[in-house]
């Protein structure tokens, strides 16, 4: 792709409808791994499974986890005026969770009219008796302000459902609550899961302990923006959606410890990807290296990105022409993950949220 933009339809693909997983398999550990081992065109496929894991890492490494934890992001109401709406919450304005916690978020409205500044609306399924009311007061871009009649984390633990990805059919169920959360949750605030991470159970992560392997941790909150459509060919003129993340001192310093050992960095998820590399210094004492701090994010990774955070990747399989199969492609090299997309396809892998994962190392940029 050099000499030209990067553009969407590069990464496109077919993918047939039945590889798209509906439910999660029985164990978190059952599903099917695809490694990739070697660089440049001398590679190798090994078709795995998660529970094989451990194995491919050194005593030494480094595992960094995404430990945000999935809300009850997705409202169903209507309008004062009448009319349905739905409203999925992107993230709250301020802090979320307990008395204190903020009443205001930033949301996408579906609704068969354009909803305006200044209309209240009114959540909870009819069966409830909590009902809550919010204002729309104003709107930035595709997303709405709102204000709710009672703190955020109330209104979605009462009156909230497991936002699942639009590919996935069914509503929520009682399957979905645990299993569309990682083992490791801790932080409120997400709207989608870390997928990667969803494959970790406390076996594996003990398995991995034994072997010498660590594990540190970030937060990225997942917007719902990880499902929208890349609108625009020339990827030059895609503008992310933002997210927020942390990255502990504790992370940063086990980072520097791993890297001054000569472990590897290994990231579960992309997200993870997107927090260290976002936290990587620009300039000063500490240029290129992982520093502890919060913010927000909108960092698009694309082919020719030079990585310094992670030397490896844990990620699944991802939409076509999605921001997140460009970064995974800019980790990998576009051919390698090509053709092991190919291979999934060709072979059956199972395909995002609850699908299978794929393991590869960064490729090196001359």
């Amino acid at each position: 792709m050099s000499g030209r933009p990067v553009r969407r339809s590069d990464f496109d693909f077919t993918l047939p409808p039945e590889q798209i997983a509906q439910h999660p398999t029985a164990r978190r550990a059952d599903a099917r791994l695809l490694r990739l081992r070697g660089s440049g065109s001398e590679f190798a496929l090994d078709d795995l499974r998660i529970a094989d894991l451990a194995e491919a890492f050194a005593p030494g490494d480094l595992l960094v986890c995404n430990d945000t934890r999935v809300i009850k992001a997705r409202l169903f109401g209507e309008r004062e005026s009448g009319g349905k709406v739905e409203a999925l919450i992107e993230r709250p304005v301020g802090a979320y969770g307990g008395p204190a916690g903020t009443r205001r978020a930033l949301a996408l409205l579906r609704a068969s009219h354009a909803p305006k500044p200044g209309q209240r609306l009114r959540f909870g399924a009819a069966e409830r008796t909590a009902h809550f009311e919010a204002t729309i007061l104003g709107r930035e871009d595709d997303l709405f302000e709102l204000e709710f009649s009672a703190p955020l984390d109330q209104v979605l633990d009462e009156a909230g459902q497991i936002p699942l990805p639009p590919y996935i059919r069914h509503r929520p169920e009682d399957e979905d609550a645990a299993r569309y959360q990682t083992v490791y949750a801790q932080a409120p605030g997400a709207v989608a899961a870390p997928t990667a991470g969803l494959h970790f159970d406390e076996a594996l992560l003990a398995q991995l302990r034994e072997r010498g392997v660590r594990t540190a941790f970030v937060t990225l909150h997942v917007g719902a923006g990880t499902f929208q459509p890349v609108r625009v060919e020339n990827l030059a003129e895609h503008r992310m959606h933002k997210e927020r993340y942390v990255v502990p001192q504790a992370t940063a310093d086990a980072i520097a410890a791993t890297r001054a050992r000569g472990g590897r960095i290994v990231a579960v998820g992309t997200t993870s990807v997107r927090a260290l590399e976002s936290s990587v210094a620009k300039d000063g004492a500490q240029a290129g290296q992982v520093v502890a701090g919060a913010g927000e994010t909108d960092l698009f990774i694309l082919p020719g990105f030079r990585f310094q955070a992670v030397d490896r990747l844990l990620t699944n399989f991802h939409l076509p022409g999605s921001t997140l199969l460009m970064l995974v492609s800019a980790f990998g090299g576009t051919e390698r993950v090509r053709r092991a997309y190919e291979h999934a396809v060709r072979t059956g892998y199972r395909f995002f949220s609850y699908g299978d994962a794929m393991l590869l190392d960064r490729e090196e940029l001359p």
